[in-house]
């Protein structure tokens, strides 16, 4: 039995990361149109359709923008905590609330944990997804981290994490330096350096795979969030490391009790 985690499109324009189990499929977060998110679930195989619920980090548009849609075009049901299903008007009786640190389960073999996390205008949440004795956490849109976050994601099998901006490229680019301040501070999002010194922190021998996600296009680079993050966690992390861009799908990874020590081959994109 294993779960596999695959980006769909990570970005400032659209946000959605599918966890597959033998029996369950869901999303995390929706900022995708109806047209996309259907266009990237069929390189996977899938319709929406598929899918058996989705859970939305945050309000803002290129996480939840997508969530009343599924609900009123596929009768999806929808997992978020109260103010998001408030600031995204979600349809009532598709919508079930969460509470931070409560568990939800997802047929019988998923399990979701909701984790605050600090952002500017939201009340975000990563989640840390079981199945199989393992666990996956998917971390996004946070200018900083809590003791609580890097208690539940020490030792995770799988990390993924944006990695937002190279701290001298925002600082010397073109931004106002009231939306360099926002991006920069505690509610921001994460520098390359932020991600790798959190993941410093909570990788461990069980760390396998780990993907950075939500690169800004204007503000970073692969290449260089990449070598950022390794200089931290070189001496602690020997599994496989890969980078989400907007267009995904490109590469899955796998955890569960038949995953192998490393990360898996890539599931096939049809």
């Amino acid at each position: 039995m294993t779960m596999t985690i695959t980006h769909l499109g990570t970005g400032s324009r659209g946000n959605s990361t599918l966890l597959e189990t033998p029996r369950a499929k869901v999303l995390i977060d929706q900022g995708f149109s109806g047209t996309q998110l259907a266009k990237r679930l069929a390189r996977l195989q899938l319709t929406p359709e598929d899918i058996d619920c989705v859970f939305i980090t945050h309000h803002h548009g290129d996480h939840g923008g997508g969530a009343k849609l599924v609900q009123t075009k596929w009768n999806i049901p929808v997992l978020a905590n109260e103010r998001t299903a408030l600031e995204l008007d979600l349809v009532p009786e598709l919508t079930t609330h969460f509470e931070a640190l409560d568990l939800v389960r997802v047929g019988e073999d998923l399990a979701v944990l909701p984790v605050p996390v600090p952002h500017a205008g939201s009340d975000n949440v990563a989640f840390v997804a079981s199945h199989g004795g393992e666990r996956a956490a998917i971390i996004t849109d946070l200018g900083s981290w809590t003791d609580e976050l890097i208690a539940h994601v020490r030792g995770c099998e799988h990390i993924s994490i944006e990695s937002n901006y190279d701290h001298n490229k925002l600082m010397h680019g073109p931004y106002p330096y009231s939306l360099k301040d926002r991006i920069s501070g505690r509610g921001g999002h994460l520098s390359n350096q932020q991600t790798g010194e959190f993941l410093a922190e909570v990788c461990t021998e069980q760390t396998r795979s780990i993907t950075l996600t939500h690169l800004s296009e204007k503000n970073n680079a692969p290449h260089i969030a990449e070598s950022t993050v390794l200089y931290y966690i070189d001496e602690i992390f020997t599994g496989d490391l890969r980078i989400s861009a907007q267009n995904g799908p490109d590469f899955s990874h796998y955890i569960g009790q038949e995953a192998t020590e490393t990360t898996a081959p890539n599931k096939p994109l049809k």
